[in-house]
Formats: C-alpha cells, sequence, structure tokens
C-alpha cells in the first residue's frame, strides 16, 4: 500500500523525542483558520509557486499541456490554476524551482527506507519516526502497515492527529504506535466549530478513550490569541486543563503558541492568510498560563518559556 506524503522531514525535533523523521501525509477534514500547513489540507497533488523565486523564462508555459502557466505582455508571470491539473510537468524545467510539486505515493517500503538513513542519529537521540499532515488517520490502512515496516526495524514510532476520525482508525494503528500527538484546539463545541469547520465531540471522546489504551500520550494545544484563547485571563484555558486532567493518562502536554511562518505558503497556493490570527502571547502571559497547567499537576511545557519559569499573570 502507499501512503500519499506531501513532505518529508528530516532532523526533525518538534515532532516527539529525540531527532525524528516526519512524513506529512496529504489530506485533512479539519479547516483551521490558522493553518500553518495548507499544502497539507486537499488530499490531491497540487502545485505552489514560490513567485520570489519566478525568473520568468517561459519554460512552463512552454512545457504546460493545458495552458496553466504564461507571460503577460509585461513579463510577468500568470498561473492560472483553474487549468492546472498537477501533472508537474512545469516543475521538471524551471530552472529556478519556483514550481514545486505537494503530493507524491510512497510505498511502506519507501518510507522506511527514507526513515532507516538516520538510524544513528534516532539512537543515539531517542528519536524515531513520526507520521504527521494534513491529518494521517485518513489513511489509516497504509499508516498501520508504514508503521509496522518501521516497527519491523526497530523504530520509535509516533502518529500526530487532530483526532477526528472514527475510532476505528485508532485500532488500525494502535498495535504499531508507540507514542500520539494529539492536537487540542478548543473545549467549547461551537468555538471549535468556528475556528475549523467541524465540532469536537468525536475528538473529545477519541481522546478519552486514547488516554486509556496504555500508549504514551502527549497533548498538544496551539494557542491562538484572540481566537481560540482570548488572553490569559480567558476562563476557557482553565476549563480545558480541568478536563485535560481527568484524562486517564497524559505524559507531556505542549503549548505552542501561534507563529507566522506558514502564512507565505498561502500565497503560493493562490490563497489568502487568515490575517486576524497575527497576535500573539507575550512571554509573561505563556508564563503564566505554563503556571496554571502545572497548578494542576499537569506535565505542561512551552518551548517559548523557560523550564523554570511560570508564574501567575500580573497586568
Amino acid at each position: 500500500m502507499a501512503l500519499h506524503v506531501f513532505d518529508v522531514q528530516r532532523f526533525s525535533a518538534d515532532d516527539g523525542p529525540g531527532i525524528r523523521t516526519t512524513f506529512f501525509l496529504k489530506g485533512c477534514n479539519l479547516r483551521c483558520l490558522w493553518c500553518h500547513n495548507p499544502e497539507g489540507i486537499a488530499p490531491e497533488r497540487q502545485i505552489l509557486f514560490l513567485e520570489a523565486r519566478c525568473v520568468r523564462c517561459g519554460a512552463c508555459a512552454a512545457a504546460c499541456p493545458h495552458a496553466a502557466h504564461a507571460l503577460d505582455a509585461a513579463g510577468n508571470h500568470r498561473f492560472l490554476r483553474e487549468r492546472c491539473t498537477a501533472c508537474s510537468a512545469c516543475v521538471g524545467v524551471c530552472p529556478a524551482e519556483a514550481l514545486v510539486r505537494k503530493g507524491r505515493p510512497m510505498s511502506t517500503e519507501e518510507v522506511a527506507a527514507e526513515a532507516l538513513q538516520d538510524e544513528a542519529f534516532y539512537r543515539a537521540s531517542g528519536g524515531g519516526v513520526t507520521f504527521s499532515g494534513g491529518e494521517p488517520l485518513l489513511q489509516a490502512d497504509a499508516l498501520a502497515e508504514a508503521l509496522s515496516c518501521c516497527e519491523k526495524a526497530g523504530l520509535h514510532t509516533a502518529v500526530d492527529t487532530a483526532g477526528l476520525v472514527d475510532w476505528r482508525a485508532f485500532e488500525t494503528v494502535l498495535p504499531h504506535t508507540r507514542l500520539f500527538l494529539f492536537d487540542f484546539k478548543a473545549l467549547s463545541e461551537p468555538l471549535h466549530r468556528r475556528l475549523t469547520g467541524r465540532g469536537n465531540a468525536m475528538i473529545l471522546e477519541n481522546l478519552r478513550r486514547l488516554s486509556g489504551c496504555g500508549r504514551t500520550l502527549w497533548v498538544r494545544i496551539p494557542l491562538i490569541k484572540g481566537m481560540n484563547l482570548r488572553d490569559a485571563h480567558d476562563g476557557q484555558w482553565r476549563r480545558m486543563l480541568d478536563w485535560l486532567a481527568g484524562l486517564d493518562r497524559l505524559d507531556r502536554l505542549d503549548i505552542l503558541p501561534y507563529h507566522r511562518l506558514g502564512e507565505s505558503k498561502y500565497a503560493s497556493l493562490g490563497a489568502a492568510a487568515y490575517t486576524d490570527a497575527r497576535q500573539l502571547f507575550s512571554r509573561e502571559e505563556l508564563s503564566a498560563l505554563l503556571f496554571d497547567a502545572r497548578a494542576r499537576g499537569l506535565p505542561a511545557h512551552c518551548a517559548y518559556v523557560p523550564e523554570t519559569a511560570g508564574e501567575p499573570y500580573k497586568e
């Protein structure tokens, strides 16, 4: 079986313990307004246009069988996306690598071979392989096969999920997954629906069930100021923490403040980034949020705050 992959990141230090190789799988059933990987939402292959790299040579226009690329009278490149079939003919001829294909099939054997290139680094750091997305559990059958291959090779395995899938998808991958990274975006159902386009009843139930399955569980909360949390005094934060404190198991809670590194990707897809998500939490606010979590006995961490920090917020 094959996985539909849009990116592979080697030497990742943010997707589980140690040094890891992260495979990003195509397709997501949420529409988070702040999404950092918009190229992973659509299940099909896509072509990204990185305008800053374009040298306006016209090679893509000559190669495209569907006339999706053209140079206007001023010599500027135009990408007619409605004509594009993502055949990738343009990608192969672009000398500046301004056109990038996102989405390719990888067999489970190819995945394992790619992952094993850095086996020595995993062993030295306690790392392994992580499958992220997109939503990797939308490809549960192929994912289970890839996880099994990696497991047989002695690699530590992790799955990063938002949890909006039937429980059977979790059951499919559970035997071969050592660690689950679970995104927890909002506790309030109306708020979750407004921010992601979907309700969260299934997500909460899956997280509750997963916490009782004997697997290592890291919950990750993306914090987007003014969206899923107004400020450091927002009662929604304390309600989220109280709910998490009731799980059967929680090995780590990561607080992930919003960053702007993914905003440029939207332009390359011909879309506009959601600019209302531009507010950022201060270090003092993050320290207060960390304090609230640790006060409840939760194993909370935030990369933007020193491990020894964490105190009530004072304006």
